[in-house]
């Protein structure tokens, strides 16, 4: 079966000797379920166009997949330029022998039936910090590990009061054990470039903030220039 993929762009160039062009298609071959848990697993045998032109050697590969993508947000108070970041278990830093597998990091979670992203995003806030959402900035979508995983983020900033956030939060059904902090934007920034930051999508919410930091308080309380 051949299937086509959408072509961004055409990056068509020229080379002696050579000839390299945008591959567009994929031959798969077989899709077989090898697990389905709270995770799902499923293994491909396909072929791809080459750069080069032909094809590549048949591969086999797994990818794990979840029923739903994620939504994550990174909550900013432009008055008090404080942002809420959010503590929890992550048995992935567990099995890889991390030292602390407690990790610091934005608020996020799955869609749930036919939800929207930003009504995900107002919904996990409330769950995980007590914060209410006031607006949503988007400010990504992307691949969370495209080399084995089908699963794409939708990452927003959102605004919220900071005022007295703390405590213990989360769905208890859920398993969730997740502590509520605030921070000085400037003490995250400094945790992000001493390298204590090790999720992925906290360091780009916190990279995104500290280029837009001054337009997007601006925005959202009202100082813009006209």
């Amino acid at each position: 079966m051949l299937m086509k993929k959408r072509i961004k762009a055409n990056t068509t160039k020229s080379v002696p000797g050579k000839k390299i062009t945008d591959p567009s298609k994929i031959q798969l071959d077989s899709a077989i379920s090898v697990f389905d848990g709270h995770l799902q697993i499923t293994q491909y045998r396909l072929r791809h166009e080459l750069f080069q032109g032909g094809w590549s050697q048949t591969l086999c590969r797994e990818v794990m997949s979840q029923a739903s993508n994620a939504v994550a947000v990174l909550p900013f108070d432009p008055y008090r330029q404080e942002i809420v970041l959010i503590e929890q278990f992550r048995i992935g830093a567990w099995a890889s022998q991390s030292d602390d597998p407690w990790i610091l990091e934005c608020i996020a979670g799955l869609s749930e039936d036919a939800e929207n992203t930003q009504d995900v995003a107002i919904r996990e806030t409330l769950e995980e910090s007590g914060c209410s959402v006031l607006q949503l900035q988007s400010i990504a979508t992307y691949y969370t590990t495209p080399g084995c995983s089908d699963q794409k983020v939708k990452l927003f900033c959102g605004e919220i009061d900071s005022k007295g956030v703390e405590g213990i939060h989360g769905v208890k059904a859920e398993g969730e054990d997740i502590r509520a902090s605030a921070w000085p934007v400037n003490h995250a920034f400094d945790l992000l470039k001493e390298g204590e930051i090790c999720n992925s999508t906290t360091i780009i919410a916190l990279q995104w903030l500290m280029i837009n930091i001054e337009s997007l308080t601006a925005q959202w309380t009202g100082a813009l220039k006209n």
